[in-house]
């Protein structure tokens, strides 16, 4: 059995592609949120529903994937036993990434009609998201070391940001 942790035995994925896994998350929750939703409590209300089933029932069932996460080839794993974690996990997690994605939905909703409140309630999220610049090791956010996972590198998925890199490095050579 390998006894050193798990964050050093899978290669942990960039912090520029996580943002990117959470913004593709964050973007289709919220546009659909705001589609069916009619005023921002509604919508609020149908955020967090759609964010639970995105991000906990879904990544149950999906090997640790969302959308997001599938589209840039990573996972979510538990920290101690390197599997996808449970139901629990996921939900102490999510639901602290939940909350603060819901501030952050409706400080952008108030855009820049009140820029202070927009700051103030795109805040925690900064926060939370923040503490995985500064743990150089295992790159955890205050979520990830909440609900105990880390997110890895899998061959799974789409790849999405490798196939734009392509595509902008086919654009750029016709260019010339």
């Amino acid at each position: 059995m390998d006894t050193k942790p798990v964050y050093k035995r899978f290669p942990l994925v960039p912090i520029e592609r996580r943002a990117g896994a959470f913004v593709i998350d964050f973007v289709s929750v919220w546009l659909v949120s705001s589609l069916l939703g009619g005023n921002i409590w509604l919508q609020g209300v149908l955020f967090l529903i759609l964010w639970l089933g995105l991000r906990v029932i879904l990544v149950s069932s999906n090997q640790g994937q969302t959308l997001g996460r599938w589209a840039l080839d990573m996972k979510i794993l538990d920290a101690q036993f390197a599997k996808v974690p449970g139901m629990l996990a996921l939900t102490q997690r999510e639901g602290i990434l939940g909350f603060c994605s819901l501030l952050a939905m409706i400080g952008l909703s108030i855009n820049l009609a009140n820029a202070i409140s927009m700051l103030l309630l795109i805040s925690p999220l900064a926060a939370d998201c923040g503490v995985a610049l500064t743990d150089l090791e295992a790159q955890q956010a205050f979520h990830d070391r909440v609900g105990q996972t880390i997110v890895i590198q899998t061959r799974r998925g789409f790849s999405l940001d490798l196939r734009l890199k392509k595509w902008f490095a086919q654009f750029k050579s016709r260019m010339r």
